[in-house]
């Protein structure tokens, strides 16, 4: 059984991403949460507390959460699992994971450009996790990714028949070509990823990450899901 962890803020992409997660399950039961975070209520007593907990949601958020509602409803394999989180850490978003059994978190571009410190830590805290992240892509609507790219992480020392052993075993992509890391270096590499998209018809890269100490940066650093537009499949190194 595959679960799917969307953290959302009931944005457009979310649609998407439900529908996204219906393909990656390929017919096998699944539960798609969709994990909406808030900031912890700062109040001194318990009513207070309880009051400033009950968010409404706006008419396009409701609209898009019906229209995710009624795509699971007509698919007889999939559930749809609503979670209102206040306050997120760590572990708390490990034991989320643990609790769901989430095989793949789905981070939506809407989601990733969220302004609020909660969307943005949690984001961070998500790469941290060794479960595997699917970035949307910012350009390609697209739910369903067969052929892939794999961006190689020269420190990683991972070989590529071991990232294609553990996507044949969750996923359904191939890894059709592969390539270096050029994160500091894009806009020179950027015709030749170009050439192979086209040449090999890719609509999916794949790469792997590590742990890392989070940090929160005036001056944001684009990642390759942003640069590209194609969706991203990152892993985490321990489980490649």
């Amino acid at each position: 059984m595959k679960n799917f962890l969307i953290p959302t803020t009931l944005e457009l992409d979310t649609i998407n991403a439900v529908k996204s997660a219906i393909n990656q399950a390929k017919n096998t039961n699944c539960e798609i949460i969709l994990m909406m975070v808030s900031d912890t209520p700062d109040a001194f007593s318990s009513v207070q507390f309880l009051r400033e907990m009950r968010t409404a949601l706006t008419p396009s958020q409701e609209e898009v959460l019906e229209t995710c509602r009624y795509i699971i409803e007509h698919t007889a394999n999939c559930k749809l699992k609503v979670h209102n989180q206040y306050g997120i850490s760590a572990s708390i978003l490990k034991g989320i994971i643990e609790a769901f059994a989430v095989k793949l978190v789905i981070l939506t571009p809407s989601y990733k450009q969220e302004t609020k410190k909660v969307h943005q830590y949690l984001v961070k805290l998500a790469g941290n996790q060794k479960c595997p992240i699917l970035h949307l892509g910012t350009e390609v609507n697209k739910e369903d990714f067969n052929k892939a790219l794999y961006i190689e992480n020269g420190s990683a020392n991972m070989h590529v028949k071991d990232v294609q052993q553990f996507l044949s075993a969750n996923f359904s992509f191939e890894i059709v070509s592969q390539t270096g890391n050029f994160d500091n270096d894009y806009e020179q590499f950027a015709p030749y990823l170009s050439e192979a998209i086209s040449k090999y018809d890719i609509d999916l890269l794949v790469e792997t990450r590590k742990s890392e100490k989070i940090k929160f940066k005036k001056v944001k650093k684009h990642s390759i899901n942003e640069k590209s537009g194609l969706p991203v499949l990152s892993l985490y190194e321990e489980i490649a």
